[in-house]
């Protein structure tokens, strides 16, 4: 089973429409595919049908912004009803005050010496509402201000950085609740992108398995090889099912490409099986 449950496309930040990004999922011998916009489930009708059509199986999904302990986290759904009215109005909250954000992200950037930042990064934006950190970096690649998206989170816009604005996004009790109102399970995106010490991790992984969450991102293109190792013993010690995922969003922009993921450890069992 080649299962790739972590994707992008124009609906949120990434660079492909949902029916191109299902077609390189299928090139890429993807036999089980999720799109996971952030914050926004307006691909799904378009995603499950170029995938039904390709002979892909499809597990609807979305990726929600969270705010834990003062940082960001990232929580995947899959397996939700794209239609439910409870997830679909708690990711418009969600989603109110990106364009705000994005604005002063872009005045950050000017105190920096990048003039039009926002007007740059909007030429990237499908989606008006989806306003993101990812377009301003493609903008800043482009103008040569840094080697590629990864230097400009690492120098500018990451959490804590000079160019970062801080937004309160959902609850994890919200983000969760949506998810199982919508009947998707819950899944712990790329935690080795989170710079919580290992109480902080204790108390986060506990509350999210008391809100009823059952699973954690263990391959992923946001995590090296040795966090893949890292996150499977973690999956272990608190008895998660573990997924797997690429995190596209454009070709040279992560660490891999759709589909080419290594294989999640043989005794950590997936969380695809609950819908095979």
């Amino acid at each position: 089973m080649n299962a790739d449950l972590h994707c992008h496309s124009t609906v949120s930040d990434g660079q492909f429409a949902p029916t191109d990004v299902a077609r390189r999922a299928h090139a890429n011998g993807v036999t089980l595919w999720a799109l996971t916009d952030h914050d926004e489930v307006g691909g799904q009708h378009e995603a499950r049908a170029a995938a039904e059509a390709l002979g892909m199986n499809y597990l609807s999904g979305v990726e929600i912004s969270v705010t834990w302990a003062g940082r960001t986290v990232h929580i995947v759904g899959l397996g939700i009803d794209p239609t439910s009215q409870i997830l679909i109005d708690g990711l418009a909250r969600t989603r109110d005050g990106r364009a705000a954000r994005a604005e002063a992200i872009g005045e950050q950037l000017a105190t920096l010496g990048i003039p039009d930042a926002y007007e740059g990064a909007l030429r990237y934006v499908s989606n008006p509402d989806m306003m993101s950190r990812t377009h301003f970096a493609r903008f800043m690649v482009e103008h040569g201000h840094c080697a590629n998206t990864q230097e400009v989170f690492d120098r500018y816009l990451g959490d804590g950085k000079p160019g970062y604005v801080a937004h309160r996004w959902a609850k994890l009790a919200d983000a969760l609740g949506w998810i199982h109102a919508a009947g998707g399970v819950a899944i712990v995106a790329h935690p080795g992108r989170y710079a919580y010490s290992q109480l902080e991790f204790d108390a986060f992984f506990g509350e999210f398995i008391d809100l009823g969450g059952k699973a954690i991102e263990v391959v992923t293109g946001s995590h090296t090889p040795d966090q893949y190792r890292e996150y499977a013993d973690v999956a272990r010690r608190y008895g998660f099912e573990a997924s797997r995922g690429s995190d596209f969003h454009a070709p040279g922009e992560g660490r891999i490409e759709l589909g080419t993921l290594p294989p999640l450890p043989a005794d950590l069992k997936p969380v695809w099986e609950r819908w095979l």
